[in-house]
């Protein structure tokens, strides 16, 4: 097999080598150096001194990839830029070895408009390119490659007559280079019909001299690659996905925009600033005022109850073309919703696709509550957490602040509750009056109500040690009320939590005569349910099933929270299972119910506030639940599994997840990675008599498990054989018995061999109980293994190996998701991924170990 370089002067040989294992390898001529010009060399030679880092993405071409700022452009430093003026695909192939040396994440191609010029045919360009796709694939197996399609010329400007007399053949390139994408083996991009004019030449407005490109030129080429950089869907991602969402032809461009149109009378100043600074963090200056822009695009804010059909408040509408943002609410709440949203689809910050979005949300309660009591976090973490709420239209924090470990609400007529030796944790650690002012409007610039919770009479045990006292006494009752009173005057606040379960009442009118007494300060009452007696005007907070929400009393309003607490879910499993979940059992909000939070509750020390973030899957969490409590809608029950919910759907919005987390939350901790593309055979059930360690013929043969009978096959990276709170939550075997053996068998396909990083564990800790840590050189007590390619992989060196539970050690390898991936080595095309999962008894040794029947592993990026 032969590959022929044809140069106006001479023609070259590719010649193929043969490795020991007789396998024919591409080889790069020897070109002469006077076949390439000074220039050339000037740039080869500065090339080939670079240092090479990890991940970089190589733009590769000639001046038309030369000319652009790459890596001020996407303001990233991994983007490099390989382009030189004048080259040909015989200088690419000849400088290929430098580019391929560095292993690069991705190569972006751009080539052959200059071999043309040179009457160099069209399928000897075309062979040139292919050899560069399959060398690179040789080199280099991990990296893609992306080639794009040779853009249009125009012979209008007079020059570069040898290129742009070219537009036949560049057209018959084009073609080839798409048809042969899949053989091989590189992604095919469409550049052409983006920068043709309407008889199919480069448009005027990119270019001044037909053949290279203006500023506005770069700026179009960015949006379109801008996903095929960093793993995206085509168009952006949106999350909560808008009820009503129509994609247009056209592009609205960002960075000509220079004004904002905001009547004062609105007073929408506020919402027109955050576009503003929206805006500065792409590094665009706009300014605000009341006049249309002329010829030039611009952003107008406007309130109207007559366009917007729904009669939500939080309600918008969005209508983009290519001159001009339209953002319509009855109400600026609604004006900042759709800010959120117009954040989002800004993502490669140049352009945005045409369309037109109508939006509202299906419940009015969508929050989120963080447990400081127990563990203290920092203002500034607490902060972080609330702008991502916002991004992500919730509209309430809960504040729960109080708990036996620590009272940490500063109430200045009684100092000692915040005192350091009344504290058990984080010791003298507490929310100052102004720190707690300053959350309050933090939440109120971005139209989420705070919501305290001062927990009476349960949990209280921090009280007790302070004031001496219980709660439910004479003297604890003229306490609290002083406490009660303090806050609801010093506060800006419409409701007060008051917790009120997990306590036996022994005062049956306290909890009626506390629930009189914040209301007369004009608070709404919000207490757990189940819980305390409460009257019917308090809110409710599901925190198990009890029915109480099914209940005649239509006075009675609810908030859903159960099984949404973070702390006790495996952070794949808990975006499955938010995104499964129909909120209150009911598609969308009423009379009744208003809607739900997500909890995180860490009752076990954590070693610092930014590890209840690590170790918990909340910001996933977050966006499953800014989706479905948005949107409305779920599955009936409990899921755990993917394979027992909404698989399409979910599929769908693992995209848009996966997108949110690579635009967005770089710097911050995300539990979350692919896994709906994992699919697994189960083989089972196999008695192992009480035996854990008794082996089966899956594991005895793994050769021949494919010719073994599947019980199912299941979806996932986190697979729940029988949940812990069985019957309540399915597992992925219907009819689970103690003493069996179960294998899950899959495969994984690796570009190239070599170690790679995996999450793989066999009991997710929750954050809660003192469960003990696993015993040494075992990954639990259940017999649990997982074979690559037949060989076994070790379970971790465990820092506190057989560590008894203790509420006061913080976790630290435990969970996958928080310890060093595990390196395994993965052979070159498909991989055999083997799971044993034996089990004995369901039921643990203590309410501190539950047995949690379940597998994790999924490569991690």
């Amino acid at each position: 097999m032969k590959y022929y370089l044809r140069n106006i002067v001479y023609s070259l040989t590719v010649v193929l080598i043969s490795t020991s294992h007789s396998i024919a390898q591409l080889k790069i001529p020897n070109f002469p150096d006077s076949l390439f010009p000074t220039y050339y060399w000037q740039r080869v030679t500065h090339f080939k001194t670079l240092p090479q880092a990890k991940n970089e993405i190589i733009f590769l071409g000639n001046s038309i990839t030369d000319g652009a700022e790459w890596s001020e452009l996407f303001a990233d430093i991994h983007v490099k830029n390989r382009g030189i003026s004048g080259d040909i695909t015989a200088g690419v192939i000849n400088r290929l070895s430098e580019v391929t040396d560095r292993k690069p994440k991705k190569i972006f191609l751009l080539i052959g408009v200059n071999d043309l010029s040179k009457n160099i045919s069209a399928d000897s360009a075309l062979k040139n390119i292919f050899f560069i796709a399959e060398y690179v694939r040789q080199q280099s197996p991990a990296t893609k490659l992306f080639v794009q399609s040779i853009l249009p010329v125009n012979n209008f400007f007079g020059k570069f007559n040898t290129h742009t007399n070219k537009g036949a053949l560049i057209l018959t390139i084009n073609k080839e280079l798409f048809n042969n994408a899949a053989l091989h083996h590189y992604t095919f991009i469409d550049l052409f019909p983006y920068f043709s004019d309407a008889d199919g030449k480069l448009s005027k407005q990119f270019t001044n001299d037909g053949l290279h490109l203006l500023g506005d030129g770069y700026m179009l080429w960015k949006h379109i690659i801008y996903p095929y950089v960093y793993d995206l869907q085509q168009l952006p991602s949106l999350i909560p996905m808008p009820i009503l969402l129509k994609w247009r032809d056209g592009l609205f461009p960002i960075y000509k925009c220079k004004n904002i149109v905001a009547k004062k009378s609105d007073g929408l100043l506020k919402e027109a600033e955050l576009l503003q600074s929206i805006f500065s963090e792409f590094g665009y200056s706009v300014i605000v005022s009341e006049k249309l822009a002329k010829d030039e695009p611009f952003i107008q804010f406007e309130l109207d109850n007559k366009k917007i059909t729904s009669d939500n408040k939080e309600a918008y509408q969005l209508e983009i073309t290519s001159n001009k943002i339209l953002l319509t609410a009855v109400t600026a709440h609604g004006i900042f919703n759709g800010i959120q949203t117009l954040r989002q689809l800004m993502r490669d910050g140049v352009m945005i696709d045409n369309c037109i979005i109508s939006d509202s949300p299906a419940f009015s309660w969508r929050g989120y509550m963080i447990d400081v009591g127990r563990n203290y976090m920092t203002v500034d973490l607490l902060k972080q957490q609330i702008e991502m709420l916002s991004r992500y239209k919730f509209n309430v924090f809960h504040f729960h602040s109080t708990e036996d470990i620590a009272w940490r609400f500063e109430i200045k007529q009684y100092p000692q509750l915040t005192a350091p030796e009344t504290m058990l944790r984080n010791k003298g650690l507490y929310y100052t009056q102004n720190e707690i002012k300053d959350l309050i409007q933090f939440c109120k610039n971005r139209y989420i109500t705070f919501v305290p919770e001062i927990d009476i009479p349960g949990h209280s045990a921090a009280f007790k040690r302070a004031m001496k006292t219980d709660m439910q006494s004479d003297s604890g009752i003229v306490y609290l009320k002083n406490i009660l009173k303090e806050i609801c005057t010093t506060y800006d606040i419409d409701y007060l939590h008051i917790g009120a379960d997990e306590v036996k009442i022994t005062n049956s009118n306290f909890i009626p005569e506390m629930t009189n007494y914040i209301e007369g300060f004009g608070k709404k009452v919000i207490g757990w349910q189940p819980g305390g007696n409460f009257t019917d005007n308090t809110l409710r907070q599901l925190w198990m099933d009890d029915n109480a929400h099914t209940s005649a009393n239509t006075n009675i309003k609810f908030i859903d929270s159960r099984h949404l607490y973070l702390n006790h879910i495996d952070p794949l499993e808990a975006v499955t299972t938010i995104f499964n979940r129909k909120i209150g059992d009911k598609n969308k909000g009423d009379n009744s119910l208003l809607g739900g939070e997500i909890c995180m509750w860490n009752d076990r020390a954590a070693a610092t506030g930014d590890d209840i973030l690590k170790m918990n899957p909340v910001y996933p969490g977050m966006l499953a639940f800014s989706e479905r409590s948005w949107r409305g809608g779920g599955q009936s029950g409990w899921i755990a599994n993917i394979s027992d919910g909404d698989i399409n759907g979910f599929k769908e919005f693992e995209k848009r997840l996966l997108d949110q987390q690579k635009i967005f939350f770089n710097d911050l901790p995300f539990t979350y990675v692919k896994q709906s593309d994992i699919v697994w055979n189960l083989f089972g059930p196999f008695n192992n008599d009480g035996d854990l360690s008794k082996k089966f013929e899956p594991e005895i043969e793994q050769k021949k498990l494919n010719l073994l009978k599947r019980y199912k096959q299941v979806i996932g990276g986190t697979i729940v054989l029988r949940h812990w709170w069985a019957p309540l939550i399915k597992g992925a075997i219907d009819s689970a018995k103690e003493n069996t053996t179960w294998y899950a068998a899959t495969k994984i396909w690796s570009d190239e061999a070599g170690e790679k990083l995996f999450w793989v564990g066999f009991n997710n800790i929750s954050r809660s109980p003192a469960t003990d840590s696993p015993p040494a050189s075992e990954w639990n007590n259940k017999g649990d293994a997982v074979w690559v390619n037949g060989n076994l992989i070790d379970p971790p060196n465990w820092k506190r190996a057989g560590q008894k539970g203790n509420s006061e050690i913080p976790l630290i390898d435990e969970g996958y998701e928080y310890r060093e991936p595990t390196k395994i080595f993965l052979q070159q095309g498909w991989n055999d991924i083997l799971i044993k999962a034996p089990i004995g008894s369901f039921k643990g040794k203590d309410w501190q170990n539950p047995v949690k029947w379940m597998f994790t592993f999924v490569e991690v990026n």
